[in-house]
């Protein structure tokens, strides 16, 4: 039985993490032509909201890969997961205010290392922009938010895994392949 969600019973907002974090983002370095001041009224940067189930979010990842069927109930028990494992799931989308729909998304995750004196390692996943909102310079904004991010959380690198074609993309953020860097990968399943 459908059990309505606990934030349209109480009107509150559950965000993943605390959205003060990013209002003090600086962009004067970012990659992008398009900043949060240059960005349309209509669209907010948060984070990932419980209410974003409502909104679309997990179609939106659909259009990166494949999510199954997902209900409330395990959104919720993995949004709650997340938040409760303190300073590192960053997920930060762009809502569309004139449809109340998430059009976009980019995920930081924060691992934390004994090498390099403790330093925490920051890693890119999940980047999509929702096919009909593409070209306007919404992934780069993503990408440049969660690069300041983990370079104000003392990251001492940042890297994401992506196809071929995806690599001129990222290399004008910085990001670069290393020599004899590779990454391997054992599926459990589909």
């Amino acid at each position: 039985m459908y059990r309505q969600p606990d934030f349209q019973r109480k009107n509150k907002i559950f965000y993943l993490f605390d959205p003060k974090l990013l209002d003090d983002i600086n962009t004067c370095n970012f990659v992008g032509k398009i900043t949060l001041e240059s960005l349309g009224s209509h669209f907010k940067v948060r984070p990932l909201c419980l209410s974003d189930y409502e909104k679309g979010y997990l179609k939106l990842l659909s259009e990166l890969t494949k999510v199954g069927d997902v209900s409330y109930e395990q959104f919720e028990a993995r949004f709650n997961s997340m938040k409760s494992s303190c300073d590192t799931y960053y997920i930060v989308v762009i809502e569309d205010t004139r449809t109340e729909l998430i059009i976009g998304s980019a995920t930081l995750v924060i691992e934390q290392k004994f090498i390099h004196n403790t330093s925490s390692r920051g890693r890119i996943e999940d980047v999509v922009i929702k096919n009909e909102y593409r070209g306007q310079q919404l992934g780069k904004l993503l990408i440049d938010i969660l690069i300041e991010r983990s370079q104000k959380l003392g990251c001492y690198k940042i890297s994401l895994e992506c196809k071929m074609e995806m690599i001129p993309f990222y290399n004008k953020f910085g990001l670069k392949r290393e020599e004899n860097n590779n990454y391997l990968v054992l599926r459990f399943r589909d």
